[in-house]
This record gives C-alpha cells, sequence and structure tokens, in this order.
C-alpha cells in the first residue's frame, strides 16, 4: 500500500479530489498525511474530517528558505511517504528538498506547461489572446514549473473571459486531472524515457 503526502497551503480542493478518489477508486495507497505551511489552511480541516493525519510548518518560524526546507523535510519523511503531492502549495523548494523525492513528487500547474510558468497564469493567457488554456500535472523538478509533464487538460479560452471565470473552468478540470495522474503513479503506470512520460498501458494521457 502505498502512502501519500500531501501538501498544501489553503483549501486544498485538489487535495479533497485525490481523498476522494482514492477512497471511491479503491486505489493501492492511502493519503497517509496532509502538510501545510499556514496553520489557517482550510484544507486542514477537510482532511481532518476524514480521518487523515496533518501537520503544519509554519515557513515564517524560519529565517531562511534552506530552514524551513529543512524542517518540511523532516516533518515529511516522518510519514515515511512514497508519493509527495504539491496541491497548491505556495512555497517554491529548494533542491536540498526536491532530490531525495525525485519521480516521487508531482504538482499541479494552472496552464499548458511550458507555456506560463509561475504566477498569474490565467491573466496572461487571456491578455496573450490564446484560444485554449488548461493545466499540467508534471513531476518536480529543482527547476520551476519545468518537470517531465504526466497529462494535461485543456479549456477554451471564451469572449469575455475574466481571469476568475477561466481559472474556475481549469480548476475543474484539474479536480479529474489530478486524481487521474496519481492514481497511475501509485499503480507503477508511468514509464519515463528520454526525460518524457508515456503511460505503460498507452492510457491517453490529456482531458480536451
Amino acid at each position: 500500500m502505498k502512502r501519500i503526502v500531501i501538501l498544501i497551503s489553503g483549501l486544498g480542493t485538489n487535495m479533497q479530489a485525490i481523498v476522494q478518489a482514492c477512497a471511491a477508486e479503491r486505489w493501492a495507497a492511502t493519503v497517509a498525511a496532509v502538510v501545510s505551511n499556514r496553520a489557517d489552511a482550510a484544507g486542514l480541516a477537510h482532511a481532518r474530517e476524514h480521518g487523515i493525519t496533518t501537520a503544519v510548518v509554519d515557513h515564517t518560524a524560519h529565517a531562511t528558505r534552506d530552514g524551513f526546507d529543512a524542517e518540511l523535510a523532516r516533518v515529511v519523511d516522518g510519514f515515511a511517504p512514497d508519493v509527495v503531492a504539491l496541491c497548491g502549495f505556495m512555497r517554491i523548494l529548494g533542491d536540498a528538498f526536491v532530490a531525495p523525492y525525485a519521480g516521487r513528487m508531482v504538482n499541479v500547474h494552472p496552464s499548458l506547461l511550458p507555456a506560463f510558468t509561475g504566477l498569474h497564469t490565467h491573466r496572461r493567457a487571456i491578455e496573450a489572446g490564446c484560444k485554449v488554456a488548461g493545466a499540467t500535472v508534471h513531476f518536480v523538478t529543482p527547476a520551476l514549473d519545468h518537470g517531465p509533464i504526466i497529462a494535461q487538460a485543456v479549456v477554451p479560452v471564451l469572449p469575455g473571459d475574466t481571469p476568475a471565470l477561466l481559472s474556475a473552468r481549469v480548476l475543474a478540470r484539474e479536480h479529474l486531472l489530478y486524481p487521474r495522474a496519481l492514481r497511475w503513479l501509485v499503480h507503477d503506470e508511468l514509464l519515463l524515457r528520454d526525460g518524457l512520460v508515456v503511460h505503460r498501458h498507452g492510457e491517453p494521457q490529456h482531458l480536451l
């Protein structure tokens, strides 16, 4: 039984989608813990309601990013994770934290990577005149938002879209895409070949 540790900073709606899918689809995995850098993260209460252990590593209590990363690693390692999933975790993680989880840590980013890394993805997509936008689940590497792509979901950019409207449509697709990609990972259905991720049995790695 694989152990998943999820990192959040806020409401954690993708975390909630993963918890629900893990139970409903009877994954060979369990969500062992939910960890946040904010004690007031609303997602912690949801995790506790589902009997999931929670922990907080307050980034403001550490003078340096390295200090925070070291304490976060200590806490996460204490739950013996097979997989670490970032769900709206709003801290940039340094190389020393990322490296030990190579091939085992994933993130969902609200754009069709490699386009629009970083913040304000929906505003930037609209301003650039994009006709489609979407979300990407990828392996985490030291380079921000540049890890090998596991799966992507596409949504149209509609006339009159605002960042808030587009964000809501993309988030709804994330709630389908992220659990699917994570299930593949915990069931050992993904292969990394020459820096590209393929599904072992050829399952489509996109949602349209």
